[in-house]
């Protein structure tokens, strides 16, 4: 380890700290909080396939509220860390092994930090938020880079890198002409995967929504049938989160 850990106090002051403009930090934080929630489900679920060898109810309890993650600081601002107390995971298989909830919830609330540096108009310019379609695919590699730079550790900064689509290979980029180093930008551990699974549920459109199984299906045959062979063998994996809940949760629609 050649860097630190943030904690959830910490993880909120690297989003301000390169957040252009509270409307980019509205937009963003709130979207990696999301994404974290869901990826915590998914990992919850993993581990409660492994230790029980078997199918786990789709009734099960949730992670009690003595056994979640500790809660941020209060703030008027800004968007504090919540275990949703609805919904749940259907389905998924057994892991190789038991996944680290806590690393999850970090990677999850860092991943998409590199897209701050890939907005066209960034809430300054009294334009509404719009992202750069040429640049955005780089968010991946820009928010890694930045992460490092600001000292965080290897370890948390690939999950900016590796959570691009269904796992982005040297061979597609070549292929593709995408304008970064030729260089696999895939998961190498499981919690890695599971933030990259659970951030195709939610889009920063706008207005940002969920998406569903089916949806995310139809967006990634766009880019190949493997595509979305890969999505729902990934599906089949770690199963389906609750989404409608999670849309109710946060008065967003779901498409």
């Amino acid at each position: 380890m050649t860097g630190y850990i943030p904690t959830l106090d910490q993880i909120d002051e690297l989003h301000r700290r390169i957040a252009p403009s509270e409307a980019a930090y509205d937009l963003i934080h709130t979207h990696c909080v999301i994404v974290a929630q869901i990826a915590c489900q998914l990992a919850r679920r993993q581990n409660a396939l492994f230790m029980r060898r078997c199918t786990l109810p789709s009734d099960a309890p949730e992670l009690s509220p003595a056994a979640a993650p500790a809660a941020p600081a209060s703030d008027a601002n800004r968007i504090a860390w919540t275990v949703p107390p609805t919904g749940g995971v259907e389905g998924g298989k057994v892991p190789p092994r038991l996944l680290d909830e806590h690393l999850v919830m970090i990677g999850g609330l860092l991943h998409d930090i590199g897209t701050y540096k890939v907005l066209k108009h960034d809430g300054t310019d009294g334009e509404p938020l719009k992202f750069s379609g040429k640049r955005y695919i780089l968010h991946g590699l820009l928010g890694y880079e930045w992460l490092l730079e600001q000292g965080v550790d290897e370890s948390i900064a690939q999950f900016a890198r590796n959570h691009t689509g269904v796992g982005l290979t040297r061979d597609e980029v070549i292929r593709q002409e995408l304008p970064l180093p030729p260089a696999d930008y895939v998961p190498v551990n499981l919690e890695q995967e599971t933030v990259m699974v659970a951030d195709k549920f939610h889009s920063k459109s706008t207005p940002p929504k969920f998406l569903s199984v089916d949806a995310y299906t139809a967006k990634a045959a766009r880019f190949g049938e493997e595509n979305s062979r890969k999505w729902l063998a990934l599906v089949d994996q770690y199963g389906r989160p609750d989404i409608a809940a999670m849309a109710e949760k946060y008065h967003m629609r779901m498409v």
